[in-house]
Formats: C-alpha cells, sequence, structure tokens
C-alpha cells in the first residue's frame, strides 16, 4: 500500500463529512458536531500543533479516530464541566511516543496516514445516530462507574469501530483549556497567598495524616483509563512479587528533552492500598511536572529580581565541564531573563521567586536550562500540613544519604530485632526468603531528624548484589519501616535488571560517565565488582539497639502535642537553625482542588539535591558537603574535595 501524502487534516474528512451529512440528515439542525481525533495535533499546554478544527472542538460531541468513536462530553452532575477540546487533549496524551511526537511536533501536516481510514458503514451510522439519541436522552448506554466522584465527571462514550462494543468513562477537564478555565495571569508580590500552617489537630499524636488515604474522594475510573485518564491509560499489578503488592502506572510527558515516560507507584501489603497510594503519587507527578493553570510565571532576570528571589547558585549547580560537554544543559546567566513562580518562605513569612527549573521538573527548555530538578521535596497531602511534612521529610531524607555516601560516614548500624512490632520482622523474613539480608543505618548527619538508610546484600554475592533505599521521618520506627519497604520493591527484580544490562552496566562501572538516567544508579549496584564502592555499608560494625540510636529524640525532639502544625515547625525549625531559608511553592492544580488535596514543592536552598546522571551531580561541589559531617559529630574537621567519594550515588 502506498502512502498518501494528502495532508491528514484532509485524510479523514472523507469519513466526517460522510458522518456528518447523515447526522444532519437523521437530527436536522440539531445534529451533534463531528470532528476527528489524532488526525492533527492539539495544543495542550506541553506540546501543541495548528488545530483546523480548533473553533468547533469544544462544542463537539462527536469524535472520530482511526479505530474508534468518542461521543462527549455528556451527563454529569454540572459542577466539573468540560469541553470536546478536554476530551481531545486527554486523549492525545495516552497515544504511543511515536504517535504523539508525529502530533504534537510533526509541523503543520502531523502525521502522515496510510490510505483512507477509517471506513464508515451505514450499520456504524445507525449506531451512532442510535447512541447520541440516548445520550441526549438521557439513557447512558453503559452504566457509569459505581464511585460517586466518578459518577459527578462529564461522560465519554467510546465506539470501538472493530467490535461496535462501547464503554463509558469518566473526564476530567484540562485545566490549561482556554474554554475551561480562563487565562493565567502572573501573580504580584502583594498578592501572592501566604502558604502558612495552622493548627490541624491530628487522631492521635503518633500519627502525620489526618485522614486516611481512602477517604479523599478520588474519581479513580477517569485518573486513570484508555481515552482520557489524566495519569494515564491504567494500572497493572505485580502479582509474582514476593516482598510486597507493586500496582503502578505511567504516562508520557513532554519535557526539555522530548516525551519522557513518568511513572507512579505504590507498594504497600495490599493491592488496595498500592493502588489507592499510586493514584496519590500519580497526582503528585501531575502537579509536578508541568503548571497546571491559575498563573502564569513572572520573567525576568535574578540580577532584576534579587531582593525576592532566591539564588540559583546557592540551590546547587553543575560543575563548568557539564555546561562544557552536555548539549541540554547550559550555565547560569544572572542577566538573562528566566520564568519563576512565587512561592513562599517559612522562615521569613514572605513571597519569594524561586526558578520554574526547580518547581516544574518537566517543563521545556525556556532558557533556564542551568539545572534539571526532579521530583525531589515534591508532596501531597490532604491539607497544606500534610504536603509541607512530606515534601520537607523528602528532603531531609535526601539530604541525609548524599551526605552519608559522598562524605564515606561510617554510620551507626541498628538492630532491627530490636525495633518492635511484627512489620519490621516480617520484612526482614521476605528478603531472606528473597536470598538478602538487610541492614539499616541510622543516617543522621547534622539533623536530629530521623533518617534511616537501609541495604540489601545478596548473601551469594550473585547479580543483583546490593540495593539502597531510604526513609525520613519524626517517627524512626516508621522510617525504619519506610526502607525497608523500598527495598523490598527492588529487589526481586534486581538480578534479573541485572543479567539484561550486563554489558551495559560493566561498561558504566569501566566509565561512570556512561551513568546517566536515574534506573543506570541503583542497577549499577547489582553488579559484584561494586560493593567495593559500598565498603562502609558492608562492613561488620556493632549494631545498636533502637531504642539507644533515638533515645535522645524520643525523650527531647519528637513533638507529641497532637498537632500537625506543630510536627512542621520541628522540621523547619530543624533546618532554619542549619542556616537554610524553607520555601514552599503551591503545585495544586484545580483537579487536585476538587479532590481535597494539595501539592507543594518544598525547596531549601542549600540542602544537597538528589540528581541522576554522574554528570549532573551537584551535591559534589555544594559547601554543605564538607561542613555537614562535622557539624554532626561524624569528623573533628570539615570534609576535603579529596576526600568526597567519587562513585555515583546509588540512590533509587
Amino acid at each position: 500500500m502506498s502512502t498518501v501524502t494528502t495532508p491528514p487534516a484532509h485524510a479523514m474528512q472523507e469519513a466526517c463529512d460522510s458522518l456528518q451529512a447523515f447526522l444532519v440528515d437523521h437530527f436536522g439542525p440539531g445534529a451533534p458536531q463531528v470532528v476527528p481525533v489524532g488526525a492533527v495535533g492539539v495544543g495542550s499546554g506541553d506540546g501543541a500543533t495548528n488545530d483546523p478544527w480548533a473553533a468547533v472542538r469544544p462544542t463537539a460531541l462527536v469524535h472520530l479516530s482511526a479505530s474508534a468513536i468518542l461521543f462527549g462530553p455528556w451527563g454529569g452532575d454540572g459542577s466539573a464541566p468540560a469541553c470536546g477540546r478536554c476530551l481531545a487533549v486527554r486523549w492525545q496524551r495516552l497515544r504511543s511516543r511515536s504517535e504523539r511526537d508525529a502530533l504534537e511536533t510533526g509541523g503543520a501536516e502531523g502525521p502522515r496516514p496510510v490510505g483512507l481510514w477509517p471506513v464508515l458503514t451505514r450499520p456504524v451510522h445507525d449506531i451512532v445516530a442510535a447512541l447520541h439519541e440516548a445520550l441526549t436522552c438521557g439513557q447512558s448506554p453503559a452504566s457509569p462507574s459505581g464511585n460517586p466522584a466518578d459518577r459527578a465527571l462529564p461522560q465519554v462514550t467510546r465506539l470501538d469501530l472493530t467490535s461496535l462494543l462501547s464503554r463509558t468513562y469518566p473526564l476530567l477537564a484540562d485545566p490549561l483549556c482556554p474554554n475551561c478555565a480562563g487565562p493565567a495571569r502572573a501573580q504580584t508580590w502583594d498578592a501572592v497567598p501566604p502558604l502558612t500552617p495552622v493548627r490541624r489537630t491530628k487522631p492521635d499524636p503518633g500519627t502525620y495524616r489526618l485522614r486516611s488515604a481512602f477517604a479523599h474522594p478520588l474519581p479513580t475510573d477517569a485518573l486513570a483509563n484508555p481515552v482520557c485518564g489524566a495519569l494515564g491509560a491504567g494500572t497493572w499489578t505485580d502479582v509474582t512479587s514476593s516482598t510486597t503488592a507493586p500496582v503502578a502506572g505511567s504516562v508520557f510527558v513532554r519535557g526539555h528533552a522530548g516525551l519522557h515516560d513518568v511513572t507512579w507507584s505504590g507498594q504497600e501489603n495490599s493491592f488496595a492500598s498500592s493502588r489507592r497510594l499510586a493514584y496519590l503519587e500519580g497526582l503528585e507527578r501531575y502537579a509536578g511536572t508541568h503548571r497546571r493553570g491559575g498563573h502564569a510565571p513572572v520573567v525576568g532576570s535574578y540580577h532584576d529580581l534579587a531582593n525576592d528571589a532566591v539564588d540559583p547558585e546557592v540551590c546547587g549547580l553543575y560543575s563548568a565541564r557539564t555546561y562544557h560537554d552536555d548539549p541540554f544543559a547550559e550555565p547560569f546567566d544572572p542577566s538573562r531573563a528566566i520564568p519563576w513562580e512565587w512561592g513562599w518562605s517559612l522562615r521569613d513569612e514572605r513571597p519569594v521567586l524561586v526558578p520554574s527549573r526547580l518547581v516544574y521538573y518537566s517543563l521545556p527548555s525556556a532558557g533556564d536550562n542551568f539545572v534539571f530538578e526532579c521530583s525531589n521535596g515534591c508532596a501531597v497531602g490532604g491539607c497544606l500540613e500534610e504536603a509541607l511534612l512530606g515534601g520537607l521529610l523528602e528532603l531531609v531524607e535526601r539530604d541525609s544519604f548524599l551526605n552519608g555516601w559522598y562524605g564515606a560516614a561510617r554510620l551507626p548500624r541498628i538492630d532491627l530485632a530490636t525495633v518492635g512490632g511484627r512489620t519490621v520482622a516480617v520484612m526482614a523474613e521476605r528478603a531472606a526468603l528473597q536470598g538478602y539480608d538487610v541492614h539499616a543505618f541510622d543516617n543522621r548527619i547534622d539533623l536530629a531528624i530521623p533518617a534511616v538508610t537501609v541495604v540489601g546484600v545478596r548473601r551469594d554475592g550473585g547479580p543483583g548484589t546490593l540495593s539502597f533505599a531510604a526513609s525520613a521521618s519524626l517517627d524512626p520506627r516508621s522510617a525504619v519501616e519506610g526502607a525497608l519497604s523500598e527495598v523490598l520493591s527492588y529487589i526481586p527484580h534486581l538480578a534479573r535488571q541485572t543479567a539484561e544490562r550486563r554489558q551495559e552496566l560493566e561498561a558504566m562501572a569501566d566509565d561512570f560517565s556512561l551513568v546517566r538516567h536515574l534506573k543506570d544508579h541503583p542497577q549499577l549496584y547489582g553488579l559484584p565488582r561494586m560493593t567495593e564502592y559500598a565498603r562502609g555499608y558492608l562492613e561488620p560494625t556493632p549494631a545498636l539497639s533502637f531504642a539507644d540510636v533515638y533515645r535522645g529524640w524520643e525523650d527531647h525532639g519528637r513533638p507529641r502535642d497532637g498537632d500537625l502544625r506543630a510536627d512542621v515547625a520541628v522540621v523547619v525549625d530543624a533546618l532554619v537553625t542549619a542556616g537554610h531559608d524553607v520555601v514552599a511553592v503551591d503545585q495544586t492544580s484545580p483537579e487536585q482542588e476538587r479532590m481535597g488535596l494539595r501539592t507543594v514543592a518544598t525547596v531549601v536552598p542549600g540542602l544537597l539535591p538528589i540528581d541522576f546522571g554522574w554528570n549532573r551531580q551537584r551535591a559534589p561541589l555544594m559547601p554543605r558537603l564538607r561542613t555537614a559531617l562535622r557539624r554532626g559529630g561524624h569528623r573533628d574537621r570539615d570534609l576535603g574535595d579529596a576526600e568526597i567519594h567519587q562513585a555515583p550515588h546509588p540512590f533509587p
């Protein structure tokens, strides 16, 4: 079959015109508008092309693709309206990498179709008319979800053109849709809402969530479905895992280097809990990858904005060699205008500007590619205080781990048999069944907040040798359990991953510059030869009882007054006392507001940031790495440049 060279805007025109003419003949002037999806790109805020149907797409009710006809949006209770453009954007984001690239970056012509497709027969026309008539009369052809949060949303019914089966899915409006949301406007200094914690009475002094994860009204079908899922096309479960009950999903997100796969997951002891936590992590990723409406960035140079702005240099920059060799990175220029986001300084109680590049980690480059941040410090919660606490503890966790790794610290080992409770014992037994011993270390450096690193060590020294994870919590037992749970989620697959990439990983072990991606860091330490770089975690040391390690914290440091605001204050005060500002940027998307959720990016200039790729490591260059171990009593002098552990970190 020869390739059709007609522009895609006309390739589906025959089928659209035929169906439109039939519907006009059948329904008269009230016939629904027919538009194609997948012929050209629909502007989506993260990749856009010219759309010749832009004017009619928002009100269209019939959307024709090569394999299906989509009806809607229809129904819902009116509290969260969505339009045909929202549907097209959601549908487009679920396409494959090659299809999205063709639609979003393929120029005016977009993808080049082969043949004229779809071919709509008269029976298909009749079914379309019957479905439209049923929907406009309020007769759903397929029962919407039983979840009230999903039923309240507009619905989309998909008619498969091969099987003629139909199925209905709920639709969340696109917050960047110009038809459903107003234009974004930049905030001014005096209009920035304060992100000041308020009193939140906890159900129990020892907990750090006001409500269960299951208490939030998540529209789970709208979040993950193959037609218009906001987070992805679905979830998958790993029923073969013998250590946890993993549930995960993913979606392609457009960033500075094109489309990349963003995965969200839950790793609990039941699939129901894992799925719920996966959705929450997916919502956190959704809010953190791109600005999702409501405000526009402030654009200006650091020289012009310095009085109200975080200094990017204090947050960490790459080496001069990286900027010379890395084609994606450019040195920071304080005189160059870049986009900024308004945040709130919890130390100074005033608005401050943070580079957009440090807040939204998948933004396409806007002349601000001096660093490439990840989700470090981003967290979702049922209120501001939950999100703040989660984000700040994550920053503490990663800072502690990197100080320990690059500083080659000898960390106190915790006797897991003394932690108490059944959870840790069961986790250790599961690791043992996989052939691993697990060792836990008190990874506090100069902050009193409990931070724990756990290392899984394969007993026979075979592939998948080492697995690292870390966690921080105001409850030290939760920190141990959190890090153990992370290790358990990795070790069932590490030997296979090491074997599959053995030649590639061996090359990385010979030349660390080949370590370029997130997965390279933990998988590199699946090689038995990499144990020489982790000797500090493997050499025998006396194990201390859990009570002895954390007695001072439990007696004098841990807040116990039942107010979540006090928990946040303890972490903020520790960071401020260590010489850092603490900034929060509200990332909450309109969809999350409806669900009663809040997402923030926490930024603590000067803490060691986690980076992936050996050429993009900021931590070894930062002053804190040289001073923190001395301040925490691990050394009697600052760390010298020659003493920095020059090996890629194994953080997953």
